[in-house]
């Protein structure tokens, strides 16, 4: 831990899960929710007190702000980047954190709802932070570590390095983004005015975890055109796009191919919306797999049991789109060594085993990454994300501020000039 450092992020993060900003994917505007600016406008202010003047949120909702370098070297411009927003997958209004002292291993019982109960048996990492602080919300939220904890860890690394200019550094860029968690964070960030050469994201989980690797990822959309008519006369007459949309959903294969059914680096089909009338329906998908060359083989495949059911419904036909989401930032990052050894090194000197781990799963550094901004994901302590279960260990908060203090001196060590 920082020597002489009274660390204020649990109380910093804990202020933060109580705003909600829950994000929205049904929203065409941007952000999607107004109220994600609200966190937005208080970091705003929380830098400016820091003493960081150029801070700022444009009208999407990022925040933008930088570190003057105090060193004479030519660092490279570093950006730390979290993001705002939470998950609709489980409210985010009227979240009520609650610290845990000195957690003792027997099971939490959340007293909002006291059929929520966090268990080792369920989350082993449990285990390494008995005797620690944890933080839960109360049992009808989530919580909002993804992503509040990379966000507080953040902005404690950047008040404690605006008063201790003895750890020397380049200029640091810190970027907080809206709508992560709808897949549109880096839609309308400004890459030439953030001015970095090489970021970090803090969207990730146990501490030690460094990820190099996400999901490449596309969604698609398949509209089934039925036949619309009077239930009272339709015989012979109505094609029940609803019914069509059923059939479609359930030849989708049972033991393979789906999220429930694959782990590690087993890519999968997965619907996650439905919405229609008898006359046309529309079934949205997200595709996802480790190697981008297979996404087209699986909408291929998608395409060919959609071809096969609505083929068996005279006057019905059907329409497939398919958009790209976002790609395995490993592809950019193997390109880029040194932004990936730097983490670990810094890892290293906080004490911490390195665990390379791929993401099941996005982050706005798989966007950035091929933006121009390779960008890894570090740890943030964030578990049971999405859930009224989710948890955080303070102590994970309190490494993540010093791994990025030895980070950011790793960069300014390198740099010979």
């Amino acid at each position: 831990m920082l020597k002489n450092y009274h660390y204020t992020v649990a109380e910093r993060f804990m202020r933060y899960v109580q705003i909600d900003t829950e994000s929205n994917h049904a929203s065409n505007s941007f952000p999607s929710t107004e109220k994600q600016k609200d966190l937005a406008k208080l970091l705003v202010s929380e830098l400016q007190q820091m003493g960081i003047t150029d801070a700022k949120m444009d009208e999407f909702g990022y925040v933008y702000a930088t570190i003057p370098s105090n060193t004479n070297k030519q660092v490279p411009v570093i950006c730390y980047c979290a993001h705002i927003d939470t998950s609709a997958d489980c409210s985010g209004t009227n979240v009520k954190p609650i610290l845990h002292k000195s957690y003792n291993g027997n099971p939490i019982v959340l007293p909002d709802d006291n059929s929520q109960v966090l268990t080792i048996e369920q989350y082993p990492y449990l285990k390494e932070h008995i005797g620690s602080d944890i933080i839960t919300a109360s049992g009808t939220t989530l919580l909002g570590a993804d992503d509040k904890a990379g966000v507080a860890i953040i902005m404690e690394f950047a008040q404690y390095i605006m008063q201790h200019p003895e750890h020397k550094h380049g200029t640091i860029k810190l970027l907080f983004t809206p709508d992560e968690e709808v897949g549109r964070g880096t839609e309308h960030v400004n890459l030439e005015y953030l001015g970095a050469q090489y970021g970090y994201t803090l969207d990730g989980g146990e501490a030690g975890h460094l990820e190099v690797e996400t999901f490449s990822a596309d969604a698609a959309t398949i509209t089934i055109n039925g036949v619309s008519a009077h239930p009272g006369y339709a015989k012979n007459k109505l094609v029940n796009a609803l019914k069509i949309a059923g059939e479609l959903l359930s030849i989708l294969p049972k033991a393979e191919w789906s999220p429930e059914t694959t782990e590690k680096k087993q890519g999968y089909v997965h619907p996650v919306r439905m919405e229609g009338v008898a006359e046309k329906a529309t079934i949205d998908f997200i595709i996802r797999d480790f190697e981008t060359a297979n996404l087209a083989k699986y909408e291929d495949r998608l395409k060919h049991f959609a071809e096969t059911v609505v083929g068996c419904h005279a006057g019905a036909s059907f329409e497939m789109e398919v958009k790209e989401q976002y790609r395995n930032m490993y592809e950019v990052l193997q390109h880029h060594p040194k932004v990936v050894e730097y983490a670990e090194e810094a890892y290293q000197r906080t004490g911490l085993v390195v665990r390379k781990e791929p993401i099941r799963g996005g982050t706005d550094g798989s966007r950035l990454s091929f933006m121009g901004l390779p960008c890894p994901n570090l740890y943030t302590g964030m578990q049971a994300i999405h859930s009224k279960k989710e948890w955080v260990g303070v102590k994970d908060l309190q490494l993540g501020v010093e791994t990025l203090v030895h980070l950011c001196e790793i960069w300014e060590e390198k740099t010979l000039n």
